[in-house]
């Protein structure tokens, strides 16, 4: 989300432009420094849930752990509070991407009220430090991770079509399995048989189950031997579509000098002579 369209308008307070500037800016020293102090409080938020769900130090400590939980909680509170506040259009940043991580990493515990043991879910807090990238001005990753992106967005109606095609083995494989072993191999039914053909098929393979007649055996191989090349399948579509996305854009502009094409569509020069290039053409434009 492009920051100006969160900016306070003109005749806000001072207050407010300041808080806005120290929360959402990264190019002052108090806006880093706000960035850097949150970071390391979500970080030990989350390892505090995490060491409270070991029992031995859960029985020793839980009472201090549950305590320094809810002042994260309530930091954490105050802070989105003072982030809608902040902005100029607060629904528009509570329905973006960061702003539904910033309520949710606080719910958890508030839901521990009614539901005991809820508060587990505040591990989701780990997903604010992805503001890491705008912090440390780690402009390359973002730009990797955007080639990532672009590469699965590219990707999705073949991996949906692969994902149904899997599915519709692992119905035919587990009803098959069913009917072949039966009960008395321990596939009980047509879904233990599907659970059987999804840990076959990922070659995860768990071994609480497995079938014990000669025709359940020649069957479990096929779906053995199938299994390595279906995972190859999203790989090579995934890295096809990163190596189109990692692809450097050239034009057909031909170079005045050695009339040599192939250059970058941003290029001045030739990359071969050295000679000028003139402007893009139509050829140029994809």
């Amino acid at each position: 989300m492009k920051l100006h369209r969160l900016r306070p308008p003109v005749t806000a307070s001072k207050a407010r432009h300041e808080t806005f500037d120290v929360i959402f800016g990264h190019d002052t020293k108090a806006g880093r420094n706000f960035d850097l102090v949150l970071i390391v409080a979500i970080l030990a938020s989350v390892l505090v849930v995490m060491l409270e769900s070991v029992a031995s130090i859960r029985s020793e400590y839980g009472g201090i752990l549950r305590a320094t939980e809810w002042v994260f909680t309530v930091a954490f509170t105050v802070e989105y509070a003072l982030r809608l506040w902040s902005v100029g259009r607060p629904f528009l940043y509570a329905r973006s991407g960061l702003g539904i991580i910033d309520l949710v990493s606080i719910l958890p515990t508030y839901l521990s009220v009614l539901l005991p043991g809820g508060q587990v879910l505040a591990v989701v807090r780990i997903l604010r430090v992805l503001r890491v990238f705008r912090i440390l001005r780690l402009a390359h990753y973002s730009g990797e991770a955007s080639v990532l992106m672009n590469a699965l967005r590219a990707s999705r109606y073949k991996i949906t079509v692969f994902v149904f095609a899997v599915m519709t083995i692992v119905a035919v494989v587990g009803s098959l399995m069913f009917l072949v072993e039966g009960p008395e191999g321990g596939f009980t039914s047509i879904p233990r048989g599907v659970y059987w053909a999804v840990v076959t098929l990922t070659t995860v393979g768990y071994g609480d189950i497995a079938p014990q007649s000669a025709l359940g055996q020649a069957l479990a191989t096929v779906v053995m031997v199938m299994g390595y090349g279906i995972i190859a399948v999203p790989t090579g579509i995934v890295t096809a579509e990163i190596a189109f996305a990692s692809r450097p854009s050239v034009g057909r502009r031909a170079c005045e000098a050695c009339s040599r094409e192939g250059h970058d569509r941003d290029a001045e020069f030739c990359k071969w002579c050295g000679g000028a290039l003139g402007r893009s053409g139509p050829d140029d434009e994809e």
